[in-house]
């Protein structure tokens, strides 16, 4: 029974140093989020062209 607690541990271990590497990765290769050019979340997957709504892209 020990051995497999220590396999889940290592296990468990391995993953998580795997899932943060690969999150600091992801995060040092990745351009930064232009929020101001990202559509609402209400139309995430529609389809649909944002046409409005966004009063801080007035100038554009």
């Amino acid at each position: 029974m020990n051995m497999n607690m220590n396999v889940t541990s290592l296990l468990r271990w391995l993953f998580w140093t795997l899932l943060v590497l690969f999150l600091a990765w992801d995060f040092t290769r990745s351009p930064p989020i232009d929020l101001r050019q990202e559509p609402p979340l209400i139309a995430a997957g529609s389809g649909q062209v944002v046409s409005g709504g966004h009063c801080s892209a007035a100038g554009e």
